[in-house]
């Protein structure tokens, strides 16, 4: 399987090397160059597989020759090795038409972990016995932090640095963060929204000289084994649903656009999704393209899902891409305008076919309470409030078939905006038992380019050191 970029002019690459690269050198984003179809007998087969195998069958197209099955097998065993649940990601019914797919059962109680936890095994995996060192950079609007550093904490070959917005993460977010003390793990707290962390993650990508000093890789939703390995999901919980006899429909809380693009993947393998619907917050960005053609940067309002607080979603230039008809050129021309004038208008007809598959919903905090307090009142589950938002506008775009919300965190991540929905708090599990009780290390950076790079020229290893 071969990897081109969204804009057209970086190297092609295979699956190792475009999992350790992350951001391509010409400021877009890794895809593969045609998208690898299921067949239905292939679908109906992951019937009744665990999870492990049903990741080794979706994966396995994008991995290509770079692993053998068995040795994808066993690093997908271990990744998932740590999760709670016999389920990895069990679905629970709600009512006749709504379910819930758990994506929190892993070390950091969020969905991030079901791609990181298999990422870090790929990055041992690929630079064991390379003599190659990463300087692995990330912005993080709270889950993706936590699961990173869980995943990448001593790896040998690592230096992780992650950059999360000050203050604008919950309390259980950070710690997760900023108590992992291995030496390896460097936490800043910009002075500034998430947005403002990820331009400065995208920046350093871009700055040659410094890319060339300090082997760069990524482990946003930019990296594209982050995407592959939440494909997995959508087949394991649509054939449990019926699939490929009926349709299922996902809703999706999101911010990055990442999590519903790797839906949008599973759609072009030949999985028969009826609908995708991109759930927002205030910070509706997403919901503005889609149903208005309006894709233009606002102010970032604090809420209490900071995690989808976030104006700029890096993945939608891969939908874009498909949009385009794959024309690296034409999309990079979109995107410099984008970057320059932060506005761009989705023309009518790229958003009419965007529209066969994909749906959208602004969620406002009531809303969102609302359906917090449905969900405990009536089914007796309780959720986060990114969970919350993805289940709001699940109830307003329900059809026929089965709709799945993801539910993309533990509600005790985000205990205190729980508890002023519900009336409860939830308890952290036992696994994460003592957060509270750990010492915290993390350094406060302003939004500076100049600033962040000369915090991780100090602690970061040269390439030069590394040949030597």
């Amino acid at each position: 399987m071969d990897y081109v970029s969204t804009r057209g002019s970086a190297p092609v690459l295979d699956f190792a090397s475009v999992t350790l690269a992350g951001l391509a050198s010409d400021g877009g984003l890794y895809v593969p160059r045609d998208w690898p179809v299921l067949s239905r007998d292939e679908i109906a087969d992951l019937a009744g597989l665990d999870y492990v195998e049903t990741a080794v069958r979706v994966c396995a197209p994008f991995v290509g020759d770079v692993l053998g099955e068995a040795e994808l097998r066993s690093l997908l065993g271990r990744a998932y090795a740590s999760f709670s649940h016999a389920a990895t990601v069990p679905l629970v019914q709600l009512d006749g038409q709504h379910w819930l797919l758990e994506l929190f059962h892993g070390p950091t109680l969020a969905f991030k972990d079901v791609a990181m936890q298999a990422l870090g095994q790929l990055f041992e995996r690929f630079l064991s016995g390379s003599g190659r060192h990463l300087t692995v950079i990330g912005a993080t609007s709270g889950d993706t932090g936590s699961a990173a550093i869980n995943a990448l904490a001593g790896v040998e070959g690592v230096e992780v640095f992650m950059l999360h917005p000050k203050g604008r993460v919950s309390d259980v977010q950070r710690r997760q963060m900023t108590t992992v003390l291995t030496p390896n793990v460097h936490n800043i707290a910009i002075e500034g929204s998430f947005d403002d962390a990820q331009a400065l993650v995208k920046a350093m990508f871009n700055d040659a000289s410094f890319a060339r000093r300090f082997p760069l890789s990524a482990v946003n939703s930019i990296n594209w084994a982050r995407l592959m390995l939440q494909i997995v999901y959508y087949f394991y919980a649509a054939v449990r649903l019926g699939a490929p006899e009926r349709a299922v429909a996902f809703s999706v809380p999101t911010g990055n656009f990442g999590d519903v693009f790797a839906g949008y993947v599973a759609s072009r393998m030949g999985l028969p999704i009826e609908r995708l619907v991109v759930a927002t917050n205030e910070n509706d960005i997403l919901h503005r393209a889609l149903s208005a053609g309006d894709y233009s940067v606002g102010q970032v309002a604090p809420t209490s899902s900071p995690s989808m607080d976030i104006q700029v979603s890096s993945n939608f230039e891969r939908l874009l891409f498909d949009l385009h008809g794959r024309d690296g050129a034409a999309l990079a021309a979109t995107m410099q305008g984008f970057e320059a004038t932060r506005a761009m208008a989705v023309p009518d007809a790229m958003r009419g076919e965007a529209s066969a598959l994909f749906a959208s919903a602004r969620v406002d905090v009531d809303s969102m309470a609302q359906t917090l307090r449905w969900a405990q009142d009536k089914c007796g589950q309780i959720i986060d409030p990114h969970t919350a938002i993805g289940l709001a506008a699940a109830k307003r775009h329900v059809g026929a078939a089965p709709m799945v919300t993801l539910a993309t965190a533990h509600p005790a991540k985000f205990r205190d905006a729980v508890e002023r929905a519900c009336g409860i708090r939830p308890a952290l599990p036992a696994r994460v038992a003592g957060l509270f009780d750990r010492e915290e290390r993390y350094a406060v950076l302003p939004a500076e380019l100049g600033a962040v790079q000369a915090f991780i020229a100090e602690r970061a290893r040269p390439a030069d050191a590394v040949a030597a």
